[in-house]
This record gives structure tokens, sequence and C-alpha cells, in this order.
């Protein structure tokens, strides 16, 4: 089982593909590193060989490629401090609504959430 920087790989995708389960490594990136590490980027995970694992995990750590964990923590403090110093983006983050300029009136249902029930107003016993 290959394990790289603390996640497990699929055991039976490309490795190309499977370095895009840890958090930072797209496509493109994961093109990259497989490169520079001299592993053929068809081959599956589970026939890679520990050597090549290693090498896989020394141009991540070498080239300070942030992922996972710290990668985490960084947008996570972006966030933080766009809230704290209350600009726009901030506060769009803080109230739960789209950052991007997206529209609101229509749609936005995964960052507003679930949408409230209204409450039917009572009719009152009108008089004939």
């Amino acid at each position: 089982m290959a394990r790289i920087v603390g996640v497990d790989l699929p055991q039976n995708k490309h490795v190309e593909i499977g370095l895009t389960y840890i958090y930072g490594i797209g496509r493109d990136l994961s093109k990259r590193i497989l490169h520079r590490a001299g592993v053929d980027p068809m081959v599956r995970v589970k026939d890679l060989s520990e050597d090549e694992v290693r090498r896989i995990a020394r141009v991540i750590q070498d080239d300070e490629i942030k992922v996972e964990g710290d990668l985490r923590k960084d947008v996570a403090m972006n966030i933080k401090r766009l809230m704290e110093i209350g600009c726009y983006r901030g506060v769009r983050h803080r109230r739960g609504l789209p950052v991007r300029g997206q529209r609101t009136h229509t749609n936005a249902r995964t960052r507003k959430g679930p949408r409230r029930a209204t409450v039917a107003k009572k009719k009152k016993a009108g008089k004939k």
C-alpha cells in the first residue's frame, strides 16, 4: 500500500491520478512530480516499488510543495485574516454567502444552506 505524506493512495488507479488524492496536488503538479521522480505516470499505484514511493515523497518534500495539513492551515489562516480585517470577502465568509460575486437572489443554496420554511399567515375569521 502506497502511503505518501500521510495519505493512502488508491491501489487500482494510475499514479498520476492517485497523487491527486493528496490535498494540494492536481493533475498538472502530479505530472511534474512524477517526471522529476522518474516514475512512469501510467503505472498503477499497487505496482509501485518502495524506492519509487520514496522518490515521489522526496520530490514533494524537497520542492517544499505545501500539501495536506500545512496547506489547509494556510488557507484557514488566510480566510481568518480576511474576516478579521473586515474586507468584503471576509464579511461574505462570515455570513456564509458566496464570496466570488455569484448571484444570491436565486441559487447559492450550497453556501446558504437549505431553504427556510416560510410560515403561512393565518386568515382571520371574517365577518359576513
